[in-house]
C-alpha cells in the first residue's frame, strides 16, 4: 500500500473523480461510513456520540458519520464551529442530508461561532459523551489553527471521553516524518488532538505511519479510489498482508524439500551457539525445505541438541571456540554451493573470526543475509559491503548501523529513512533497519515500511530469528527478494504481536517467534478485509 503526501492524496481524490467517474460526494459518503462502522464496531457500547465538525470536507464526513449513526439508533449531538452558511460545496449537501426531516429531530446540531460558545451547558454535553469523533481538521490542514478551532481541540483534549479522528487528529501535519511534541522532533503544538484511534481513507499519510498520532488503530479504509489513481513520488510503501499474497499461495501437491530452498546459517561462538541455532531453525518454520547451522566444532553438539530438524557442519574453531580463518576452502565452497546463505548470528568478534566473514561476504558471487557481528565486521570499512550482481540482505539494529555508517545513534534514530534508503542506494544492497516501524530500503529507493512489531521484542535473539526468517523465505522466492525480506519482517513482528498477546509484553522471548509464527501464517492467509490496520 502506497504512503502518500497530502498534497497527492488531493490529486488522488480528484483525479478519482475527474478521470475515473466517481463523484466527489460518492467519495465523501464512503468515507463517513467508514468511520461510522467503526465506531459500531470497536466502540459497540457508546450510546452517546459527540461529534465536533469544522467548515471544511472534515466536517462533511462527520455529518455522514453523524448520519450513519443516528440510523443505527444511536445519540448524536452535532456541534458544528461555523455559520452554516459558511458550507460549501460536498459539505454542504452532506449537512442538508443530515438535516433531512427523517434526521433533523435527532441531530440537530449546536452551531457555535465564538470560542465562549464552548462554556454552555449544550457543549458541555457533548463533550461528556460515551465518545467524540473529531472531524475538525483533515489532512489538508495549513497552520495556524483558528482561535475557535484551537480551543474546541484544547475541550476535547481536556475531556475524559475516548476520542475517533477522522482522517487525522485535528491541527496534526499530514507530511510529518518523526512523532509530533515530542523532544528533538517536530515544534510543540498545543492546538493538536488527541486521539485514541484514526479512521483514514484510500491511503496513509506519512504521519499515520511515522508521527505516533494514536497509541490505539489507524483504519485506511477504502472508500472508491481505484488503484490506478493512487499515485505517489515519496517511493513509500506501507506493507500489508495483501501484498504478499502471492507469497502465500498454497504449495504445489508434487512438491519436495527441494522445491522450498535450503537454508546456510554460519555463525555461533561459544558461549553464543543459541543465536545460529534459533536463525537455522527461523529459516525452517519460515517455510525452507532444509536448513543446516554451519558453526565451530566445539559447539556444534548444543545446536544440534536444539531441534532435530536442524542439520550441522563443523568449521574449524580459533582457540577461542569461534569461527577460523582456517574454515575457509574448498570444503566451504561445496558447502555453500545452491544454499541461500546467513552469516552472523553468535558469531563473535574475534579478529581471525572478522577476517573469515569479510572473505566470505566480500566474494561477490554469493546472494546473502548479513546480521550481527557480521555486520559489526565491515565497521570502518563498508564500503567493501556491496550487492550489486546478487541478492545482500543486511538487517542493523541502530548500534549496528552506526558502527557501518559512522554516524551517532542518535543521528540513526532521528533519519532513519533517509540513512537507510541512502545506504542502499550507494551500496545496491537492501538495508532491513530494525526498530519500531522496520524500515526495509530497496537498492532503487524504494523504502517498504512494516506496521507489525511491539516493545515486547526488544530482548535477546529476536534479530536471529528475522535473519533465520529472511534468508527462509528468500530461499523460497528468489526471484522477489524485496518482496520475501519485507514479508519475514511482517511475519516476524506478527509473530511478536501475537506472543504478546498471549505471554505479555515483558514475558515475551525470541523463541516464542518462532512458536507463534504458524499462527502468523494463518491469520496472514485468513485476512480478506480491505481496511487495513496499523497500531501505534
Amino acid at each position: 500500500m502506497k504512503i502518500v503526501s497530502a498534497a497527492e492524496m488531493r490529486e488522488i481524490d480528484r483525479a478519482t473523480s475527474e478521470r475515473f467517474g466517481v463523484p466527489s460526494l460518492t467519495l465523501m459518503e464512503n468515507a463517513g461510513s467508514a468511520v461510522a462502522r467503526f465506531v459500531l464496531s470497536d466502540y459497540p457500547h457508546a450510546e452517546r456520540v459527540g461529534i465536533l465538525c469544522g467548515k471544511g470536507n472534515n466536517g462533511g464526513d462527520g455529518f455522514v458519520v453523524a448520519r450513519k449513526l443516528v440510523e443505527a439508533g444511536r445519540a448524536v449531538r452535532v456541534l458544528l464551529l461555523s455559520d452554516p452558511e459558511e458550507l460549501r460545496g460536498d459539505a454542504a449537501v452532506m449537512f442538508q442530508n443530515m438535516m433531512k426531516p427523517l434526521h433533523a429531530v435527532n441531530v440537530a446540531p449546536l452551531i457555535v461561532r465564538e470560542a465562549s460558545g464552548l462554556d454552555t451547558s449544550d457543549a458541555a454535553e457533548v463533550f461528556a459523551a460515551d465518545l467524540i469523533v473529531d472531524a475538525i481538521l483533515g489532512t489538508g490542514f495549513r497552520p495556524p489553527v483558528s482561535p475557535l478551532y484551537a480551543a474546541a481541540i484544547a475541550k476535547m483534549n481536556a475531556a475524559a471521553t475516548p476520542i475517533v479522528a477522522v482522517d487525522i487528529p485535528s491541527g496534526a501535519d499530514a507530511d510529518a516524518m518523526q512523532p509530533q511534541n515530542a523532544a528533538g522532533s517536530s515544534e510543540v503544538t498545543s492546538a493538536k488532538a488527541h486521539a485514541d484511534a484514526i479512521v483514514t481513507f484510500t491511503a496513509p499519510r506519512p504521519a499515520h505511519v511515522f508521527a505516533a498520532l494514536t497509541s490505539g488503530p489507524t483504519v485506511i479504509a477504502p472508500i472508491g479510489s481505484p488503484p490506478e489513481a493512487i499515485v505517489s513520488q515519496l517511493g513509500l510503501h506501507l506493507s500489508t498482508p495483501t501484498d504478499f499474497a502471492p507469497l502465500l499461495a498454497p504449495r504445489a501437491r508434487p512438491a519436495n524439500k527441494g522445491s522450498y530452498g535450503h537454508v546456510l546459517v554460519i555463525g555461533g561462538s561459544l558461549g553464543k551457539a543459541g543465536a545460529a541455532a534459533m536463525a537455522g531453525f527461523a529459516a525452517l518454520r519460515a517455510g525452507a525445505g532444509l536448513s543446516t547451522v554451519a558453526t565451530p566444532r566445539s559447539v556444534l553438539a548444543t545446536v544440534a541438541a536444539f531441534h532435530p530438524e536442524l542439520m550441522t557442519e563443523p568449521l574449524a574453531e580459533t582457540e577461542h571456540g569461534t569461527i577460523s580463518l582456517h574454515a575457509v576452502g574448498l570444503g566451504l565452497d561445496a558447502l555453500l554451493e545452491r544454499k541461500t546463505l546467513a552469516i552472523g548470528p553468535g558469531i563473535s568478534r574475534h579478529p581471525e573470526t572478522v577476517e573469515f566473514v569479510r572473505t566470505i561476504v566480500t566474494r561477490g558471487d554469493k546472494s546473502l543475509v548479513v546480521d550481527a557481528d557480521a555486520l559489526n565486521a565491515f565497521e570502518g570499512t563498508a564500503t567493501k559491503l556491496k550487492g550489486r550482481g546478487r541478492t545482500l540482505v543486511i538487517t542493523p539494529h541502530p548500534g549496528e548501523m552506526s558502527r557501518l555508517t559512522g554516524k551517532s545513534i542518535v543521528e540513526i534514530q532521528a533519519n532513519r529513512l533517509d540513512i537507510a534508503r541512502a545506504f542502499a542506494r550507494e551500496h545496491e544492497l537492501t538495508v532491513v533497519l530494525k526498530g519500531h516501524r522496520t524500515l526495509i530500503a530497496a537498492p532503487d529507493g524504494t523504502v517498504w515500511v512494516n506496521p507489525t512489531g511491539n516493545p515486547g521484542m526488544a530482548t535477546g535473539g529476536t534479530g536471529d530469528i528475522l535473519t533465520g526468517m529472511v534468508a527462509g523465505l528468500l530461499a523460497q522466492h528468489p526471484q522477489r527478494p524485496l518482496a520475501a525480506t519485507a514479508l519475514a519482517v511482517y511475519l516476524h513482528g506478527l509473530a511478536g504481536d501475537l506472543a504478546a498477546e498471549s505471554v505479555g509484553e515483558s514475558a515475551l522471548v525470541a523463541t516464542d517467534l518462532v512458536r507463534f509464527l504458524p499462527q502468523a501464517f494463518a491469520e496472514m492467509r485468513r485476512q480478506k478485509s480491505e481496511e487495513v490496520r496499523i497500531h501505534g
